[in-house]
């Protein structure tokens, strides 16, 4: 009777825990959805190291190519989470070919940075979480200026976003909205983006997310194995193909 219980109590414990460990976004290496951002947050002491495949599709214009990442993200307060992204460049499409480079030979560098608001239910029932933040802010190429409006701020963008979930039966929804903001020539962001998200109860382990991102819609599952190995795939446009995995470390 009593082990009983207790593996009630632990499934239970579980069911509660998964669904906000589960959100790592590929782009930009932060926590969110697959391309929107969200205002999830990792458990404290969190850390994340992750690389992916990105098709050129979810990429701003200047790679005309598929390219990849890696990053090291961060949660250093329950609040607070940085990290800190390297997306590849091909020799090729930085003039290097006639120098004898070929193939990925420099990178672009930026850092991101999300700070929580509000916690969900935090003084009423209803509240959302609330999250703000930015990803690579700031570029010294050009004159040097904050959400530039070309140069090497690539991936720039500042946004607000809010969640809440709702239990619809025996199973919970997230619902996610946020609003982005760049002043970019090439990949301008200026909207709002919005997702559902789906954790089954009886897999709380996958995730399955439907978003549209303020430029376009996109589908994915995200899974959490052993509970340190995040693997997520996204059909961007709801065809292109982009993917990834996630090692996560619990410092606390």
């Amino acid at each position: 009777m009593k082990k009983e219980l207790l593996k009630k109590i632990i499934l239970s414990e579980c069911l509660f825990c998964f669904p906000f460990l589960l959100s790592a976004q590929l782009t930009y290496g932060t926590t969110g959805l697959l391309h929107m951002p969200s205002a999830e947050m990792q458990r404290d002491k969190t850390v994340m190291i992750g690389g992916n495949f990105l098709n050129k599709e979810i990429t701003p214009p200047t790679w005309y190519y598929h390219t990849y990442n890696y990053f090291l993200n961060v949660t250093i307060f329950p609040w607070l989470e940085v990290a800190y992204t390297c997306t590849l460049f091909k020799a090729e499409a930085l003039g290097l070919g006639p120098y004898g480079y070929s193939g990925f030979t420099n990178q672009d560098r930026y850092f991101s940075a999300r700070m929580r608001v509000l916690k969900e239910g935090q003084f009423w029932k209803y509240m959302p979480a609330v999250v703000i933040g930015t990803s690579d802010p700031y570029t010294e190429s050009g004159e040097g200026q904050i959400s530039s409006v070309d140069g090497n701020g690539y991936f720039c963008r500042f946004y607000i976003a809010a969640m809440r979930h709702i239990s619809v039966g025996s199973e919970e929804i997230g619902v996610h909205l946020s609003y982005l903001y760049n002043n970019r020539k090439d990949y301008k962001l200026n909207g709002f983006a919005c997702g559902v998200t789906y954790n089954p109860s009886v897999k709380p382990q996958l995730r399955v997310i439907a978003e549209y991102d303020a430029k376009d819609f996109a589908c994915g599952i995200t899974y959490l194995l052993f509970n340190h190995l995040h693997a997520q795939v996204e059909l961007q446009k709801m065809k292109y193909f982009t993917g990834g995995l996630t090692y996560k470390i619990y410092l606390k």
